[in-house]
This record gives structure tokens, sequence and C-alpha cells, in this order.
């Protein structure tokens, strides 16, 4: 049986199946062990676990869920197909009484003229984040502002609109500053179906305290997106999390994960040794740039002083406010805000 390279043991680490889920560009893959079909597991479960605090080091059939939809050997491939459509599935095993796959229907194979579309629209305003000097791009931003900087064949404000607006959104404002005019005139020539709104600080205010200039203006749930950093990842699902848990901020966290070439050691009392690891590997979660605030949050927001989304959380926190942290893989995120980062894009995309 040909499994694309998608099928991991039970006994894989939640870690080891981020990484290859990351290596395929994939979010969902075949749990099996011994030629038996085991399950299925998808990036939603393991953010559902690391959002629940498991550890990355638990191994995957301590996560499995046992609902799963799965093609039976009395379906037609009809059936398949519509159970695919209606769930976006990347593929779909087929799997006889005795849990031996017997066929898998792939969406690139079965769908060939079809991308999977988004499911759950919403129509939220997102705030972009482009009044940075981009300063670790120079000299090109001696030319061109960070936010119009190329992409592939569009610009980052471009990529950010395309990513909101396959979920539903058209209501844009952006924070603008250094080159403002260049970027207002490069958009408004190409005539975009949204709405986009300029609010311009006239001296820089901190990672937050732009968004004072909005009071008024927002009032509903909106998302934030700094104009160097692209989420790979359905917002509905982010914006989904932020609701049930009745959050006022939800940040999102990408896992970034660090070698140390090194033997670590853990001593205790007198040198005695503890443990002794070989070269381990630390994983952290790193603030993305993306965010999703309530509206009354704004009115919280000092003017005309510098003010951080840092500071912003910390006020939240100190009332005993709820600030929830939503993680995304560590490919699931790229930083575009530097040379380095913007050369691992297109090797990426050329690989």
């Amino acid at each position: 049986m040909q499994y694309k390279n998608r099928d991991i043991k039970p006994s894989s680490s939640l870690i080891e199946a981020l990484k290859k889920m990351d290596s395929l560009d994939k979010k969902l893959l075949i749990v099996m062990d011994q030629e038996k079909f085991i399950g299925l597991l998808s990036a939603g479960d393991i953010q559902r676990a690391i959002i629940k605090n498991t550890g990355l080091d638990v191994t995957i059939d301590n996560i499995l869920r046992k609902n799963i939809r799965v093609g039976k050997e009395s379906d037609s491939l009809e059936t398949i197909k519509n159970m695919m459509l209606e769930f976006r599935m990347e593929f779909c095993p087929v799997v006889n009484g005795n849990n031996e796959v017997i066929n898998i229907y792939f969406w690139e194979d079965v769908f060939s003229d079809k991308k999977r579309q988004v499911v759950n629209k919403f129509n939220l305003p997102v705030v972009i984040m482009a009044g940075g000097f981009g300063t670790r791009l120079r000299p090109l931003t001696n030319v061109l502002p960070k936010p119009l900087i190329p992409i592939g064949e569009k610009t980052m404000l471009e990529e950010i609109f395309d990513r909101f607006g396959k979920h539903g959104c058209d209501k844009y404002f952006i924070s603008v500053n250094y080159k403002a005019e260049l970027i207002e005139f490069y958009l408004n020539n190409l005539n975009l179906p949204h709405k986009i709104n300029y609010f311009k600080e006239d001296k820089p205010m901190g990672t937050a305290g732009s968004l004072s200039l909005l009071k008024g203006k927002i009032d509903q749930t909106f998302f934030i997106n700094n104009c160097d950093i692209l989420i790979d990842q359905d917002y509905s699902e982010i914006l989904s999390y932020h609701q049930e848990n009745k959050n006022e901020i939800t940040l999102v966290a990408a896992l970034k994960s660090y070698s140390i070439p090194y033997g670590t050691i853990d001593s205790g009392i007198n040198g005695e040794l503890l443990t002794l690891k070989e070269k381990p590997e630390l994983t952290f979660k790193i603030n993305s740039g993306m965010y999703i605030l309530e509206p009354h949050l704004l009115n919280e927001i000092p003017e005309n002083k510098i003010f951080h989304i840092t500071d912003l959380i910390e006020k939240v926190k100190s009332r005993t406010g709820k600030v929830g942290v939503f993680p995304v893989s560590e490919k699931s995120w790229t930083d575009v805000g530097s040379w380095e980062e913007i050369k691992k894009y297109y090797n990426n995309v050329v690989d």
C-alpha cells in the first residue's frame, strides 16, 4: 500500500509527528502498527494536546481520537469523494473489518483540479502592523517599505490579504508610518476587493501604541497580523479557540526547536550525576506576531505614548483577564522580516 510517506507509528512522539508534517507540508498522518490501521493524526490533534499542556515527548497513541472518518469496503468512490469534500480530508483510507487498509484516496489524486476550501468562514476586521522601518532588510528598505517587498509574485501585504480573504475577511486597517504614501499608492492602484483603512502614527509608538488610533473604529473581535509574518493555518480554528475560551487576547505561538550539539548533564548534591542526555533538542513557543483581540482593549491603550503588545498583555493579566496561546508548527510560521528568513522562504518554495 502506497502511503506517500504519510504513515507514522503510534509509538512516535508528538514532536516527531509535527516534524514529519512540516517536512511533507501536510497536516494529516495515518497511524499504522505492523500493517494494522490504528487511527488518523491531524495537526489539530497535536495543537489541542499542546493547549492541554501535553508534553511534546508524549507518544501519539496517548492522544488519538476514537471517532474518526474513514472509508468502508462497501463505500462507493462517490461516497468517499463527498466525504472528502465535506470535511476537507487530505486523504481517506478505506479500512476493512480486520483493521487493514485496502485502499487510500489522496486529495491530489481524486481532485486534481480542486483546492481544499476553508469551511468555517468569518468576516472580522484585520489590523496589519506595517509602520516599521524594516531595518533588518536594508538596503532594500531604503527604497521599498517592508510591506511591499515581494514574496514570490506578490508583496507581503497581498499575501496577508489572500490568507485572510479566503476566510471571508474584507475589512483591513493598516498601520503606516515609513513610506506610507508609497504603500497607499501601490494598494490603491491594485483595485483590491477590500475595504482598506489607513491609520498613521506620527512617531514610533511601540508594537501596540498605534492601536489607540482605532478607538471607536472597531467594535468587534479583530485579528492583528505583523506585516512580515505569514501563518499557514485555518484561521477559523484560532478564532474558535479564542471564543470558546472567552479570551480577551489570543497569541499565536510557533513551536521552535533548537538542537544542543553537546551532551547535557544534570547533577545533584556533591556533584552526583543524575542524568546525561546526548545532544538533546529543546522546543520553545515563540510569539509569532499574530493575535486576536477583543475591541474593548483599544480603550485600555494610552494615547501618544510608546506602548507594546506585551504591555497590553500584562495589563490584561494583572486584572485576571484571560490571555490564551494557540500553537502552530515551526514551518507553519514564516518570518520574512530579515534577509536570512527571506532566503529560507524562497528555498522552501523552490524545494
